[in-house]
């Protein structure tokens, strides 16, 4: 494991909402229910990301965009163009000239597919990504309002599949639509990463140095083992002094540090399953009894671990 795969590793969609906007200039589409993470990609012509916390953003044909929070957005082929559209979850769509109590089914094109015109110039792909929980959180933090990743020929394959098959009612279709998400958002994920602008989540780029990133893969593999910094070093084939101070430069962080944040959020994530308890989370992550988990955890998060069990556990 690494740590984007750590990051996704429990947000695999699952049902996800795909739209499809296909139209004719001037046009503008408004989102405004968006999930925590909205992935788009204009298959053809070009748009703008209005709205989304920031500036106007320019999207241009066989880009990919994250679009991070819950703010709504809107996308349109000028910035100052008005919203003809708003889409407002999976199930409800309505022209603006008819309010929302008309539901729009005049605005459905097809299969996942609005719009005023099906042969329209312009053809907008967005998909909403249901993220949840601490772990994700840190995924998200790193990421600014609008990212756009210009376009690449490794993306060519997958947004010609994903043209074909956001088309599509056969059998398991959503299954397909799902991992297509999937393989999408990794990739549009690693590609914003390795831009000079990118702030990854923290170890990210130090994964590169072979030491350090051996280091940092333990800690994530094995979270509840009780690692020092002398026994890191050793991993990593470095004295304790050098290791705890290489590390530091890459990651930004001493060792323990980074590992007792990382610990607490699996933690929170853990605490709010079904069943969960201060204790059983405590060994998972590493501490020999919940009295000290609960004091690190305090510590980190400034609320007792208690606070996220849930009532039926």
């Amino acid at each position: 494991m690494d740590l984007l795969a750590d990051y996704l590793a429990g947000v695999r969609a699952s049902g996800a909402v795909f739209c499809q906007s296909v139209a004719e200039p001037p046009w503008a589409v408004r989102f405004s229910d968006p999930a925590p993470l909205a992935l788009g990609a204009m298959l053809r012509g070009e748009s703008w990301i209005v709205g989304a916390g920031t500036a106007p953003v320019r999207v241009q044909e066989r880009d990919v965009v994250l679009v991070r929070g819950l703010r709504p957005f809107t996308v349109a082929d000028r910035p100052t163009t008005e919203p003809q559209v708003v889409i407002e979850g999976p199930d409800l769509c309505w022209a603006t000239s008819d309010g929302p109590a008309a539901a729009g089914p005049d605005l459905v094109l097809g299969p996942r597919t609005y719009g005023f015109s099906a042969d329209g110039s312009d053809l907008f792909v967005t998909a909403e990504y249901p993220l949840h929980g601490d772990v994700s959180e840190r995924l998200l933090e790193a990421l600014p309002e609008v990212a756009v990743i210009p376009r690449e020929p490794e993306f060519a394959p997958l947004l010609d599949l994903l043209a074909v098959e956001i088309d599509s009612e056969e059998p398991g279709q959503q299954v397909i639509l799902d991992r297509l998400l999937d393989l999408l958002l990794v990739r549009a994920l690693r590609s914003w990463f390795a831009q000079p602008e990118a702030e990854p989540p923290p170890g990210y780029r130090a994964l590169a140095d072979p030491r350090i990133g051996r280091a940092l893969r333990l800690m994530h593999q094995r979270p509840g083992h009780p690692w020092t910094v002398a026994t890191l070093g050793a991993e990593a084939g470095m004295s304790r002094a050098v290791f705890a101070r290489r590390f530091a430069e890459l990651v930004g962080q001493p060792p323990l540090r980074y590992l007792t944040e990382w610990r607490m959020a699996l933690a929170a994530d853990m605490l709010r399953a079904p069943g969960a308890t201060v204790a059983s989370v405590a060994r998972k992550v590493g501490y020999a009894d919940g009295f000290a988990f609960s004091t690190a955890f305090k510590r980190v998060r400034d609320v007792p671990p208690s606070n996220l069990v849930r009532a039926d556990g």
